[in-house]
């Protein structure tokens, strides 16, 4: 007989004798349960707290409000929001502007398009627009002179240059205009949905705002990416041309565990700063804008003042911890028609979170997978989702991959399997 008439006969017959043996009551193989959806392994043991300190779980005091109009304190290692006031709400960023500018700057330079050594022209532009007179700093660059670009970056950084900005945005976007379009270029490129720029300094324009979410996203990519630029934001003077300049940012004498990052003030944006510092592993990003004072002495401690109590309100009851490592199997699952029974289910990159201090038994992980899962299967495929839970509430989901691939059983297996399926349906 010809092999490939001779197929149907032999599937015809396994299906019939099954389905005889359940008429008749005659023993036939007893399919296998599917597995219950599985649960993960054990979550890693809490770090040990520091000698004499409590374990138990201590009750939150609402994070300390402020007079800002808008505020937010993020966690730096997750990018977890631990509190906020309006997040969303657009807000003119006065001289937080500037963290784009660097980051711009910062970025440019790294990926080669910026020589390093060339000096830094000082248009009458940049002059004029960005000196003596204006409404906002400057750096006192002398018209015409080249400055080398380290001066320029501090003159903005530290100084809060106006002119400074200027002429680092002419110098690396040929004009201020293309600047700015890399500025908006790399925002959205950060996840800065509610971002847009319309200068390099952050003087009043109808067309330039940001959201203090978006100013905590730039400010934990530019720690992140770029950290030789991020170290000019913690020195607390520069000197050109025979002229000393103190950084603006006041918290820096104030907290030694704060090293950035940027203050801003127009009459419209009222007081603002960003801010951040690091104790022991953790770090945090602070951002307070919006401000209304009498006068400068006023809003520069009122901004300080209710950054500061954010950063220690998160110190004091939040903690971070490791939660899962990537490409660990946290699972398993039955694979129909596939050429093994079963796949690994772990995540492509490592967890951890940032939690209430003292809530780590608390956490409680799920699962959530499908009944059926079908060969073949691509390694890195999603197939269910992780969550961590705290008080019923979702604080973490992640996706949940194939760790290897499974590639299609053969016919036979294939057959076989349509079989037990359609026994278990």
């Amino acid at each position: 007989m010809n092999p490939r008439r001779r197929l149907p006969v032999v599937v015809a017959t396994v299906l019939t004798a099954a389905c005889f043996a359940a008429t008749v009551g005659i023993a036939a193989p007893t399919p296998q349960p599917h597995p219950a959806a599985p649960q993960p392994k054990p979550m890693p043991a809490p770090v040990p707290a520091a000698p004499g300190a409590s374990s138990d779980s201590i009750a939150i005091p609402p994070a300390p409000d402020n007079t800002g109009k808008a505020w937010i304190l993020m966690d730096y290692d997750t990018g977890q929001v631990l509190a906020s006031k309006n997040p969303d709400m657009r807000i003119e960023p006065a001289s937080l502007t500037k963290i784009m500018t660097s980051y711009v700057v910062a970025a440019e330079l790294a990926h080669g398009k910026i020589d390093p050594n060339q000096p830094v022209a000082i248009s009458q532009r940049a002059w004029k627009e960005g000196g003596a007179g204006t409404d906002g700093s400057f750096s006192a660059f002398d018209l015409n002179s080249r400055v080398p670009l380290a001066d320029v970056q501090r003159g903005m950084i530290i100084q809060s240059g106006n002119d400074a900005a200027l002429a680092l945005a002419e110098h690396v976007g040929g004009s201020v205009e293309g600047f700015v379009s890399l500025m908006n270029s790399y925002a959205q490129k950060l996840g800065m949905k509610n971002s847009h720029f319309a200068n390099p300094h952050g003087l009043p324009n109808p067309e330039h705002y940001t959201t203090v979410h978006d100013v905590a996203i730039l400010s934990r990519a530019l720690i992140h990416d770029y950290p030789a630029e991020y170290a000019i934001y913690k020195e607390r003077e520069y000197t050109y041309n025979k002229i000393r300049q103190y950084n603006r940012n006041e918290l820096l004498e104030r907290d030694p565990t704060v090293d950035g990052i940027k203050t801003g003030h127009t009459q419209a944006a009222g007081f603002c700063l960003a801010a951040s510092a690091k104790r022991g592993d953790q770090r945090l990003i602070s951002v307070v804008v919006g401000i209304d004072a009498k006068n400068d002495k006023d809003g520069f401690r009122l901004r300080e003042d209710s950054n500061l109590a954010l950063l220690n309100w998160g110190f004091r009851f939040f903690e971070t911890h490791p939660l899962y490592q990537a490409n660990v199997q946290l699972a398993h699952l039955k694979v129909w028609k596939g050429s093994t029974a079963d796949v690994g289910l772990g995540l492509t990159a490592p967890v951890e979170m940032v939690i209430p201090r003292g809530r780590y038994n608390d956490l409680k992980p799920v699962m959530d997978v499908p009944k059926n899962i079908v060969a073949p299967i691509a390694k890195g495929q999603r197939i269910g989702t992780l969550r961590v839970m705290l008080d019923g509430k979702p604080l973490l989901e992640r996706p949940l991959v194939a760790l290897a691939a499974v590639p299609e059983a053969g016919f036979f297996g294939r057959v076989w399997d349509d079989m037990w399926m359609w026994w278990e349906g």
